[in-house]
């Protein structure tokens, strides 16, 4: 029996196969160190193209898996579940598709775990991506799906579509692991965790059936759990536009927040309904739980952010 791979790529997908042969072809250009391996799994929540067909072809030059579940609606929850339960690396790297990644991502995906004792959680940097496909077709434009290290090399010289989360990083700093709910910045369109972590701790939550969260709530729990959160920005990855709507994705986000908030219950839950994810840092800051003694388990957050609110009540 082979040896295992060190990271499962999991990419769901849904009626995007032109989108997901660009995931699939960064990712046979990647480069690991002599002896590195991976693997890839596509999993379809009920694609009615080709994308079957998108992935057969591609059988040839990637460890590569294809999963089919029947639509029933919005399950990419479940998807990426198929795809963490049927890992076969130590890491799972989440891509979405249409993601384009350099060709030294996963190296440094595998980098950042490999020199963590404890469990980390990973997040890309990703170009490119809009909120409402603005500059779609500017960046469609620009982007060399032949070679997407010189997209990235050209844009990050440009200071060029950066990544949306760019200023939450310049207001708070890139040492994730000082910030009380770095969670909030773990979006699965691009980064990594421990496979046996993301076991443990249950994987996504199913019951997220629309757009939006089921990444804020896992990346909550990895957090609780005792994940650290790291940046690396040489996983560099391009994300390439696509219609979206913007209203949509919010109110769905919206719905899916306040699921949040009422499934856990507590105090920094609470918040992420009515507050921008930057103000949340700056509300727990302010309520002076932003240092290492108190945000390294929520548990410990929340108590003291109780205790912050009864005295500020006069209770």
């Amino acid at each position: 029996m082979s040896a295992p791979p060190d990271c499962t790529v999991i990419v769901p997908t849904y009626n995007r196969s032109h989108l997901l042969r660009h995931t699939l072809d960064s990712l046979a250009r990647q480069r690991l160190s002599p002896g590195g391996s991976f693997e890839v799994i596509v999993v379809d929540d009920g694609s009615t193209d080709d994308t079957a067909e998108a992935v057969a072809d591609r059988h040839d030059r990637l460890d590569l898996r294809y999963f089919f579940q029947e639509d029933q609606g919005y399950r990419v929850a479940a998807a990426r579940n198929v795809g963490i339960h049927h890992a076969r690396g130590g890491i799972c790297v989440f891509v979405d598709s249409g993601v384009l990644l350099h060709s030294g991502a996963l190296a440094a995906h595998l980098a950042a775990h490999g020199g963590s004792e404890d469990p980390v959680a990973v997040m890309g940097y990703v170009h490119c991506f809009n909120e409402g496909n603005e500059d779609g077709e500017q960046i469609l434009r620009e982007i060399d799906f032949t070679d997407p290290d010189a997209s990235l090399r050209r844009f990050t010289e440009q200071q060029r579509w950066p990544d949306l989360r760019e200023s939450y990083y310049a207001r708070y700093g890139e040492e994730l692991g000082a910030l009380t709910a770095p969670w909030l910045m773990w979006w699965t369109c691009h980064v990594s965790a421990d496979t046996a972590q993301l076991r443990r701790v249950g994987g996504f939550d199913e019951a997220y059936r629309s757009w939006g969260a089921e990444d804020v709530d896992l990346g909550y729990r990895l957090h609780t759990a005792g994940a650290r959160f790291v940046l690396r920005r040489d996983a560099a990855s391009l994300h390439v536009p696509h219609p979206k709507s913007y209203r949509s994705n919010m109110a769905s986000a919206a719905a899916n927040y306040r699921y949040f908030a009422e499934k856990f219950d507590t105090p920094v839950a609470r918040l992420v309904p009515d507050h921008h994810f930057e103000e949340i840092e700056d509300l727990l800051r302010s309520r002076g739980l932003a240092d290492g003694a108190v945000t390294d388990r929520f548990g410990t957050v929340s108590r003291a952010m109780d205790q912050a609110t009864a005295e500020g009540s006069g209770r």
